[in-house]
Order: structure tokens, then sequence, then C-alpha cells
């Protein structure tokens, strides 16, 4: 990654050219504050990722997709032009074919739909799309809503041809659909280089391509993004010391060889490791706490969920526990008021409180699609909810299969239970939100129209249409990713006559089933969980499409180390902190960021990890940090949350209703909580930058910042400022520059007539320091 650099101290946006000739204080003093570093910068463009609108991909993939497939592709595709079919020159199968168009110009034109040609042909005005016969002003509404949300669209690449008919026992060797087999690290020409065993898969395949790996970064350097990897907070100075002297990065220093494996057990202990990795999860299952929709009314014990993600991941829960809790917590373990708040997963979709009559029904197969194309991309990777309206048109996955695994929640509702939330010796209850059977179901607008909340049986449906049934589906299973000599009721548990069960006991047969490895899909949910983990320590998955492992994703950049990390994770309890610690104790994660033009021409996207690849923190990370070094942090953990942008606890603990989102968590590319997020975008945008220069909020942890440096000499204060905001001292530059920008704006200050024109010079100066890119960026 380049970066903007302005002598030493790098900016997370692009340096004005000269200073406004008017603008509100604080944003003077900045501008004042980077005239004075200006003179040495040095400018470099940054690769950004565009973001795509959560709101129009889902609209695309339930909505634009299906259409586009079913009416279009015939014409209109790379298997099209392959027969010689092709009409107009027009494909419609990837992203930037529908935006280069035919012969007669674009398809689409984001955000403009009266200039998108595709629309006009569906209207039948210039064009008659499809030929047979227009198609219902439903669908072309639908059409016009996405591409007014920018006509977000994940087909990137080339078209995946698509396979004119499902054959299971071939899709059973697709790469992702095999069984785990034992895998043994390869051997390799550099032997001193790998410090564990997953370094050897890694080298050997630098080696083949001719690449040379990086030197180990600097102890402060791995510190640093050991931290922010597992605690989301920075080093604060005393700890940066201690481990300093311990990894013996000072001349009279010896190392200590047991200390960084020390130090990585110590981060792994530490309660904000579960804030930490909840946040992230809470990414994958699209956690909220309201509604959604028009009313979206909040859902005020929704939160017990988020509690349940930090106790589970602070206590090493094994995984394939953590997913069943999910999906049958409350059928599996009754008794275990985790199990029951772990069920929130299935909730935490978005659903409708306004209805008709007539969308009672549909409304209810929308509520179990979202929950069983959540279940599949959050565990297995997989697109599963492409098969509702048809046969999966790249994955080895039938409409009728789809029916059969959503038939796994046909009676499953959201309600609330009482429960008691504190695990430890002390009984605290609260009412929590669930996902269960047989309970009562939360207030909906309609139940005083006989809305039903869930039917007795769920139906085939022909495209999808409620309106169009077949036979009644009986809970089954993704044949691909069954054994073949598996039989599904191995997984259904046995029912006792003394105690007949409250619930169908379906989702305890599902959860049993994505988690056995031998005969069900255990080793694909391995594989996907191995992945995340990898991803959020490097920035790019093994598998670059975290939430897709199907044919339409990216293919593995090193499947044998996939596999055998996986095989790790299973053989070894399916302990994630142990696999957190063999990932960070590797030659490879420890590797420095330093970059150079020969090696990136090989590989220029860094897949195969010859350096550690730079990358920006997350919203929550840069807000939680700059409430730690401006000494505001408040750790209390568990419990509600709320909407105050100004609250000192972390970020996690933020209420997130859909339809009033924190605006500075948006900045940072905050997802929208409405379908599953495999990875976040990571954008570059000006309001960003007036974030740090112009916000009350930012000019507040500026304020507190300054009040925590060295009362004596301006000297101590600059070394004291840039030990916390970067667990460095500052370069004999930087010194100088500082010194220069603390003069000057004192003097300003004081020319203003201000008596605290010192004090308010070193706001300035925190308030600098916090805007760097030093202090949002890992290396």
């Amino acid at each position: 990654m380049q970066r903007a650099t302005i002598s030493g101290i790098r900016l997370p946006f692009p340096a004005p050219r000269h200073r406004p000739r008017s603008a509100p204080a604080t944003g003077a003093l900045i501008a004042l504050a980077l005239a004075v570093f200006l003179p040495q910068c040095a400018l470099r463009a940054e690769e950004t990722t565009v973001s795509h609108d959560a709101a129009g991909l889902e609209l695309f993939e339930k909505k634009i997709r299906p259409v586009l497939v079913q009416e279009c592709y015939q014409c209109h595709s790379a298997e099209a032009a392959s027969q010689k079919k092709l009409k107009g020159g027009l494909q419609l199968d990837t992203r930037d074919a529908v935006r280069k168009g035919g012969e007669s110009g674009p398809a689409v034109v984001p955000s403009k739909p009266a200039e998108s040609l595709l629309v006009s042909a569906l209207r039948h005005e210039d064009f008659e799309m499809p030929p047979k016969g227009k198609l219902p002003d439903a669908i072309i509404a639908d059409f016009v809503k996405w591409i007014e949300l920018g006509a977000p669209d994940p087909r990137s690449g080339t078209a995946t041809a698509m396979a004119p008919h499902i054959d299971i026992a071939a899709g059973r060797h697709f790469w992702s659909f095999e069984r785990l087999r034992p895998v043994e690290p390869p051997a390799v020409l550099d032997g001193n280089w790998a410090r564990t065993p997953l370094d050897r898969f890694i080298l050997a395949k630098l080696e083949s391509l001719d690449l040379k790996p990086n030197a180990p970064a600097a102890p402060r350097t791995l510190i640093r993004r050991a931290w922010f990897d597992l605690l989301g907070l920075p080093p604060t100075p005393e700890e940066m010391s201690y481990w300093i002297s311990r990894l013996g990065e000072t001349p009279a220093a010896t190392p200590d060889p047991a200390a960084y494996a020390e130090m990585i057990d110590g981060l792994l202990a530490n309660p904000h490791y579960g804030e930490r990795w909840a946040r992230h999860w809470m990414d994958v299952a699209r956690f909220a706490e309201s509604h959604g929709y028009e009313q979206d009314y909040d859902r005020p014990n929704a939160y017990p969920y988020r509690d349940f993600l930090i106790r589970a991941f602070n206590d090493d829960l094994p995984y394939d526990q953590f997913v069943r809790w999910q999906l049958a917590g409350d059928e599996l373990q009754p008794d275990e008021p985790l199990a029951w708040m772990a069920t929130g997963f299935l909730g935490a979709g978005a659903f409708p409180t306004q209805l008709t009559e007539a969308e009672f029904e549909s409304a209810r197969y929308d509520e179990l699609d979202d929950m069983v194309a959540t279940t599949g991309v959050a565990f297995l990777g997989l697109s599963v909810g492409c098969a509702r309206c048809h046969d999966h048109k790249f994955d080895p996955i039938r409409s009728e299969d789809y029916y059969r695994l959503a038939s796994s929640f046909t009676t499953t509702i959201r309600s609330e239970v009482e429960l008691d939330v504190d695990p430890g010796p002390s009984v605290r209850l609260a009412k929590v939100l669930v996902a269960s059977e047989g309970l009562p179901h939360l207030p909906h607008h309609a139940d005083d129209r006989g809305f039903p909340h869930f039917y007795p049986e769920m139906f085939f449906l022909r495209r999808g249409d409620v309106k169009q049934k077949g036979e009644i589906a009986t809970q089954g299973f993704l044949p691909v990713l069954l054994r073949e000599d598996a039989d599904s009721s191995r997984w259904r548990p046995a029912a006792s006559l003394d105690s007949p069960p409250k619930t169908s006991l379906r989702r305890a047969a599902l959860a049993r089933w994505i988690t056995d490895v031998d005969y069900g899909a255990g080793h694909l949910a391995a594989r996907v969980i191995v992945n995340r983990l990898w991803q959020h320590h490097f920035g790019r998955g093994l598998v670059a499409t975290a939430n897709d492992f199907g044919a339409s994703g990216e293919r593995p950049s090193h499947p044998e180390l996939l596999d055998w990390l996986a095989g790790e994770l299973v053989s070894r309890g399916w302990r994630l902190k142990r696999l957190h610690k063999l990932i960070m104790t590797s030659a490879a994660y420890r590797e420095s960021a330093e970059f150079d033009e020969r090696r990136a021409t090989l590989d220029r996207e860094n897949a195969y990890l010859w350096r550690h690849t730079p990358r920006r923190l997350e919203a929550e990370a840069i807000r939680d940090a700059m409430l730690a070094v401006s000494g505001q942090l408040d750790p209390a953990m568990y419990g509600p949350g709320t909407l105050d942008p100004n609250m000192h606890r972390r970020s996690v603990y933020f209420f997130i209703k859909r339809s009033q989102l924190i605006p500075m968590m948006m900045l940072f590319d905050w997802p929208e909580h409405l379908v599953s997020i495999g990875q976040r975008s990571s954008t570059t945008i000006a309001p960003q930058a007036l974030m740090f220069m112009n916000s009350p909020q930012g000019r507040q942890y500026a304020e507190a910042f300054a009040a925590r440096l060295a009362e004596s000499s301006d000297e101590q204060a600059v070394a004291d400022g840039y030990q916390r905001a970067f667990g460095r001292a500052p370069s004999e530059q930087e010194w100088s520059l500082a010194a220069e920008f603390l003069k000057r704006q004192a003097e300003a200050h004081a020319a203003r007539g201000q008596a605290d024109a010192g004090r308010i010079a070193r706001v300035d100066f925190c308030q600098a320091l916090m805007s760097m890119n030093e202090f949002v960026y890992l290396e």
C-alpha cells in the first residue's frame, strides 16, 4: 500500500495544496499544522476499494440476478456468445459487461435509471426485452431501484460458465467440497526462514515464483500489529516498553526467545480479545438491534447475542459448539443460558413490521430465506439463497436442496425469554431475544389481523412464488456435502418417550450436520472459519472471497495450507485461540511491510505473502484507539448498548439501529447490517479527513489527549504524545517540526488574546497526531 507521507508523519488523506482563506477555528489550526509539514510533502496514490451498498447487493441477489438468469442469459451471456447466440453484442453476466453494454451503448449507468438502456428495454420502449413479453411492473421497479442504489454488482471478472445440469457426484470433486485429507508441509530450500510448519507452505510457493520473503518486522511494529489484531487497541507506553525490553530492540537488550509467544498468550487471555473478535463475527451474522424496513422498531433485548459472542471468544468455546449453539442452542442444551443467547443469530435479520394480509406468507418465506441464506454464507461460505427460485447456476445446489435445508427453520420464530445473563456466581435475570419454537412470538402490527408468524409446513415453490406451491418440503441437507454413504437420519436426535421434545429438533439435526467432518459439512465449515481468521490477520484470506467458496468465488492461493490449517483446527478440538497463536508466531505473519517494485511486478496483490500488507484499521479500532490514547476509554463490558455517539465504551457496544447508524462509524465503512459481510470495504473519502480535522468529537479527544501529556517542557510533551499515539519516539526531524509547530500555534493563539495559548497549541498537536496515517494504519 502506498500512502501520503509528510516528513515521516503520514496522513490518512490527501494533504491540501494551500490553506483556506477562512475556516472555522479548529479547521484553521489543523490547516496551519499541515502548512508546517507541507514543504516536506511527497504524496503517493493509495489504492482503495469501492464500497458496495449492502441494500443494493441484497436487492441484486434476491431480485435482479434471478431475473437476469431466467430471462436474459439465454441471449446475453458468455455461454450465449460461445454458442454464437449473443444478441446485440450485449452480455449481462458480469458487472463489467453490463457497464460496457453492447452495440447501442451501456446497459446500465449507475444511479441513473433514465439513462440506462436496460430499463428502457424492460419497459419495451426503444427495445423489447425479453422479446416474448414485457415483465411485470414490479420486476421493472426492482431494476430501477437497484440502479438508483448505484447498481452494485458482485460479479467481477469474467463470467463463470453455468452448469447445464446439477451433477452431485461430480460436484463433490470441486476443491471446497472435497473431504479433508492429511497434508504434509512441503520441503523448502531455505529451511532457516520457517518458524512454524505453515511457513513451509508459504515459502514453497514463493520459491516456485522466484520470490524472497521479507525479513522480520521490528519488534515495535510487531507489538502494535499484535495488539490491534487481537484486541483492537494500541499498546500503552508501559506495555510497549516492557515488551521491547523482552524482545530486544534496544542495543543493550538481550532477546528472550520465549517472549513473543508469551506476549501472544497474554493477548489471547485479555478480555478485550473477545470484544475485538465478536465484532468481526457480528459482520458475518448481519447482527443489528432493530427490525429494519419503514418503522425499524427496536429490539432492545437483542444485545445478549453480542454478549454471548464476547464470552464465547474469550472462553475459547470450541468452534463446532459455537456453530451448533447459534443454530440450535435451545434444542441441544436447553439448561444453558448462553446456548439460548446464541440463537439470536437466527433472529438478527431484518423483518417488516407493516404487512398486509396478502404479504403474510411471502414475508414468512423471506424470513426463512434470510435464515438459510445467512447460515449458508456464514458457516459454509455458500450462496445457498441463490437456489430459492431455480437451481443454482454455478454450484451443485438444486432448488429442491434449498427448500429441504430451509425447512429446518419451518416453525422457528423470534421470541423473548427470561434468562440469567451473567454466567458468574451472581444471578442477573433479563429478557433475551431468542429464536426457538413453541414460545410466544414477538408482538407484530398484524397480530390483530391474524398474522400467524409461521406456517406448520414448508412447500417447494416454483420460482420462489408462494402462489405456485408444490409438495411439502421435508428436511434434508445439501447432497454435495454429504458423504455418499451418509443417511440424513444420522443427525436427527432421538426423541425420548419419557420426555417428548418441546421443539421439532430439526435445527439440532442441521447443526450436527454442519459440524460433522466425517459425514456432513464439517470439512467445509472448518475451511471457512480458518480462512476468516487468516483474513483478519493478513488483510486477505487464503480464499479472497470469504463468503463464497463456490464456483463463482476465488480459488485458494495456498490450497494445501488451507486444508492443513483446517485439519489442525479439527484435530485440536476446534479451538480458535491455538490457531491464532499458530498464525501469529509464523514467519509469514512477522514479515515487515517493506515494498519493492520487482517483487510487486510478480505478485502485485501480495497473494503469496512476500511482505506483510499494510492496512487501515476498521471504524471500531480507529475510534477505540482515539479513546484509548486520550485516556477516556471506559472498559465496562457487556449489557445494553447506546446510540449516543459520544459514549466512552468500546464501539462494539453501540446500539445498532438499522435506520440510525453511527455517523463516524459509517465514514469508515461500517456495514449496514442487512446481509452477511465477509470482508468490509476500505474506502478513502474526504469526510474522513474532516472528521479528524473539524469534528467536535475529534477535538474533544484531542483535548483529553493533551491533558495527559507531560506538564513540564514541550519537548517532553512531544515525546509523550508520540509514545502514546505510535508507540515510538519521534525522529530528530519530527522533534524539530513539532517544536516549531507548537511555537507557531502558541503565538497564533496568544495573538487572538487567548490566555492558555500553550495548552491550546498542545491540543492542536494532539489532534494532528491522531490525523496521521500512522495512527490509523497497521504495518
